[in-house]
């Protein structure tokens, strides 16, 4: 028996697949799997480390196991296996329940124990240990060059060139943004368009020099969409983020900054390891997992798209006044070296 349920498990975590239900700050990962066996409480917390970054849930016709990026929550099971073109409709009918597990409906037999998987919109991208040489040994000359050629992702296949950071090797700050836009994109080079120009007056009235600061991208390809002459931003999702993570870790390991500045939630997402609101946690400092010193604030972006300029003008004045916080906590961290 003991034997039969490692190996439900170890078959669950081979073949479970995810489907993206909503788009953006509402997407939620999605799977069906009837085990033969009650393991799924037991699996659980092997998604919740390999998939730590985004929201997911796992039905079964015994219970249903949820992550929400902090901890994993079991409700009841589901009657039925949902069909996969009809996978959204059951989401939706379904995911109110989640926090309340008492209007969930439970499953009274369990299902067959052959019952089909569910194939994901977009492919998982699992982690994979680095090959390269350690991280502290790497330039950043040589991180570009590697860089240029990657192909983690599909994003390369429709993107001008891959945008790499910029700045001293020694930064006491690094920057994080989201991805390139379409200037970027064509330049090579980040936050040179309408968000850059931006950034660079809320740095000087922040009192912080641009040149003295490492900027770069969480995904280092530009994701759009054609309308006519136009490429309109699409924002990276999350298998994209994962695919793109090493190479801010290895920024990261090159510049060994004393912050770093998450802005937006796709850069939140990726220098924390998980999705991380920004409104909820911005105006703090926040240690990540490796020890490193992360603020998070909005990206200049978001302020170009406010409609209200009464509005844009506060948000702004917010935007500058996280960058502040940012000068004086490197000032501090100076002063007490």
């Amino acid at each position: 028996m003991a034997e039969a349920v490692q190996r439900d498990i170890r078959n669950m975590e081979a073949q479970l697949r995810f489907c993206e239900i909503g788009r953006e700050q509402k997407a939620h990962f999605v799977a069906w799997f009837a085990p033969a066996h009650h393991i799924v409480a037991a699996a659980a917390p092997f998604f919740a480390s390999r998939f730590a970054d985004m929201p997911w849930s796992i039905l079964t016709p015994d219970v249903c196991a949820h992550w929400d990026g902090y901890a994993v929550t079991i409700t009841p099971g589901l009657c039925e296996m949902p069909d996969a073109n009809r996978l959204e409709e059951t989401w939706q009918t379904h995911c109110a329940g989640i926090f309340n597990p008492a209007r969930l409906k439970t499953a009274p037999e369990r299902n067959p124990e052959h019952a089909p998987r569910i194939a994901p919109r977009e492919p998982a991208m699992p982690r994979k240990p680095l090959t390269h040489k350690p991280l502290a040994a790497e330039s950043l000359m040589d991180l570009r060059a590697e860089a240029a050629d990657c192909r983690a992702c599909p994003l390369w296949k429709d993107a001008t060139q891959t945008v790499f950071g910029e700045g001293p090797s020694r930064a006491q700050l690094m920057l994080v943004g989201e991805q390139p836009g379409d200037k970027e994109d064509l330049a090579g080079k980040p936050f040179v368009g309408p968000a850059g120009n931006m950034l660079d007056r809320a740095l000087e009235e922040a009192g912080i020099e641009r040149e003295k600061v490492y900027v770069t991208n969480a995904v280092k390809h530009f994701k759009y969409v054609p309308r006519g002459k136009i490429r309109l931003h699409q924002k990276p999702a999350t298998p994209e983020i994962r695919a793109c993570r090493q190479w801010y870790e290895r920024e990261l390991a090159a510049v060994q900054p004393d912050l770093v500045v998450a802005m937006g939630a796709t850069a939140a997402q990726s220098v924390l390891g998980k999705i991380t609101p920004i409104n909820k946690n911005r105006g703090r400092m926040i240690a990540s997992e490796d020890g490193t010193r992360v603020l998070v604030t909005v990206h200049p972006s978001y302020l170009l798209r406010l409609p209200d300029e009464d509005a844009k003008a506060r948000e702004y004045e917010r935007f500058v006044d996280d960058l502040k916080l940012a000068a004086k906590l490197l000032k501090s961290s100076a002063h007490a070296a």
